[in-house]
């Protein structure tokens, strides 16, 4: 797994609208109901899989999904933090967090970036944070920045949306400072009204556990759907692995561990039974699989790969429920007390690749004590869903389905 990343930017226009009076009534907060980062876990993961189902019904046959839950719920929580009225009921509703206020939320997230920001271990490097790219001549209340800054892990300069070409390169710079990667067009599009950006990044790189021999990978069919076949670099493993084969729901799941913290779960529905896994697969199917996985020896294949996706979420976000971010009816007054603003849009790309060692770091050979009994057989030759799990703050760092692992 050499690396992979996701960013998602959220841009605000200063908007033309008259100033009204706001109720500023969800920043009460009782100190003994802190949430710790795990309560952030259910809603976020029932908001990832919310977004999926929207995905996945607007994406084309044989294309990829990827994205990060996780990335996306920080930068409209970040966003959240600056809402107020209706606006922030919408969020909120939207995020699931609706029981709490928005002061647990910035704190759960203070103790999520904290927790992952001391998970760095030998062969695995996780770094997830935020930014703000603000116009020079705007200058939001002191509260929000501080929540951005001490809450949400983020970093704040500023940029000359004037020179929208400059400010995208410079925005740009800083995501790649974050991410390690040198691609150049993560936000553009910028245009003179925008007030600021917020950019959410979540970069994993990481070795697998186990790795993978090179001379065993081979040239393999994979069958994107009935009418396409492809050629991909097919992985070869036999290994034990936390293992599960779940007839009724007609699946295969594996986990593959990562050195750290971080696993990779695969879940291969059976010929013909993807559109079926899709239709009902919830957090609490993930949390079935986790459960029942058991130790066996297993015959792996599986695609060596690297694909990149671009979303734009603005109409995702709408239909699920938050419209009014988007209007000019929309209330950031806690961002600014001047300036009307709203968001002129919420774009998202995500990478991933995948091979034999994880990262470029020489692997050593493992060798393991196998039983003798004949290994389950795993071929991860058509479409199959793929969850990148953090299991210390149990969020879903990535997720998405890969219909065709050649696709750029």
């Amino acid at each position: 797994m050499r690396a992979f990343f996701a960013i998602c930017a959220l841009l605000l226009a200063a908007a033309r609208a008259d100033h009204h009076d706001h109720h500023h009534d969800h920043h009460h907060h009782d100190h003994d109901e802190d949430m710790s980062c795990h309560k952030l876990s259910p809603p976020n993961a029932d908001f990832g899989f919310a977004l999926y189902k929207k995905l996945s019904a607007k994406a084309a046959a044989g294309k990829n999904i990827f994205y990060s839950p996780l990335g996306i719920s920080a930068a409209l929580s970040m966003l959240s933090a600056g809402a107020h009225g209706e606006t922030h009921k919408q969020l909120f509703s939207g995020l699931g967090y609706s029981a709490h206020d928005q002061a647990q939320v910035d704190e759960a997230y203070k103790h999520l970036f904290h927790m992952l920001g001391h998970s760095q271990q030998e062969g695995h490097q996780l770094d997830v944070g935020n930014g703000l790219a603000l116009r020079s001549d705007f200058s939001p209340l002191e509260k929000f920045l501080k929540d951005v800054k001490e809450d949400y892990s983020g970093e704040i300069f500023s940029v000359d949306f004037a020179k929208p070409a400059e400010a995208a390169a410079e925005i740009n710079r800083f995501i790649a400072s974050k991410t390690k990667d040198k691609i150049t067009d993560q936000v553009k599009d910028l245009d003179a009204d925008m007030a600021m950006v917020l950019i959410n990044y979540v970069y994993f790189r990481g070795q697998w556990e186990k790795p993978f021999d090179g001379n065993y990978t081979q040239k393999a069919d994979f069958k994107v759907d009935d009418t396409t076949t492809v050629q991909v670099d097919m992985m070869k493993r036999t290994g034990r692995y936390d293992f599960y084969e779940d007839i009724d729901n007609h699946t295969t799941v594996i986990m593959l561990p990562y050195k750290g913290n971080t696993s990779m779960m695969i879940v291969l529905p059976h010929e013909g039974k993807m559109q079926e896994v899709e239709g009902y697969i919830t957090k609490e199917y993930i949390r079935h699989w986790h459960d029942s996985l058991f130790r066996s020896s297993v015959d792996l294949s599986l695609p060596k790969f690297s694909i990149s996706t671009e979303a734009s979420l603005d109409d995702t976000l709408k239909e699920m429920g938050m419209t009014d971010a988007f209007a000019d009816s929309a209330d950031f007054s806690g961002m600014s007390a001047e300036v009307k603003l709203k968001v002129s849009k919420v774009s998202h790309q995500a990478v991933l690749s995948v091979d034999e060692k994880g990262t470029e770091a020489a692997a050593v050979t493992q060798i393991e004590v196998m039983p003798m009994s004949m290994p389950e057989s795993m071929t991860v030759d058509r479409p199959f869903l793929v969850f990148i799990l953090e299991h210390s703050t149990r969020s879903i760092l990535f997720m998405g389905k890969i219909s065709d692992p050649t696709a750029v």
